[in-house]
């Protein structure tokens, strides 16, 4: 079990292999935690595909608008959710293995719900996308994650949940 220093601030997501453990990083990026932390609650991730996963690089989901089953899986990956789009918090937490970054579309306020995870040190994305949190525990089943632009027979979020409420 990971050591959760403030479940208020971490995310649980329950992958097809198993759980994955984020620890948000508030004190950087406080919109974009706030943010995830408000969908989860919401339910807004649950069952949504991770819609483009390019090996070597980076996992990416959050599509709350067209990423379910029954949604529109084609679209999955040009929405976000009905909240306003968050304004970009770059900083100096460089974007390492593990690590989860804001997705966005060019303009860099653009960031709403969708995010992704670091297959490797991607440090060309150091600071022209937001990092808000890390993995601690389970990085095993995000590189489990199958691969596609988009997967064939995609993976999901079975549920995201806040610690704090798990």
């Amino acid at each position: 079990m990971a050591d959760i220093k403030d479940p208020e601030n971490t995310i649980l997501i329950e992958l097809k292999d198993g759980t994955v453990t984020i620890e948000l990083l508030p004190d950087v990026a406080p919109g974009h935690c706030d943010r995830i932390k408000e969908l989860a609650r919401e339910g807004a991730y649950d069952g949504v595909v991770f819609h483009r996963v390019i090996e070597g690089f980076m996992a990416q989901t959050g599509d709350v608008a067209h990423g379910k089953e029954g949604g529109n899986l084609g679209r999955a990956g040009t929405g976000g959710s009905d909240k306003p789009d968050l304004k970009a918090e770059f900083s100096g937490v460089p974007h390492d293995r593990g690590t989860l970054g804001a997705a966005r579309s060019q303009n860099p306020d653009s960031a709403n719900s969708q995010f992704f995870i670091n297959f490797a040190d991607n440090h060309f994305l150091n600071r022209q996308y937001t990092v808000y949190g890390r993995v601690i525990e389970g990085m095993e089943h995000v590189d489990a994650i199958t691969r596609g632009e988009p997967p064939a027979n995609p993976d999901k979020m079975i549920s995201m949940k806040v610690a704090a409420d798990a």
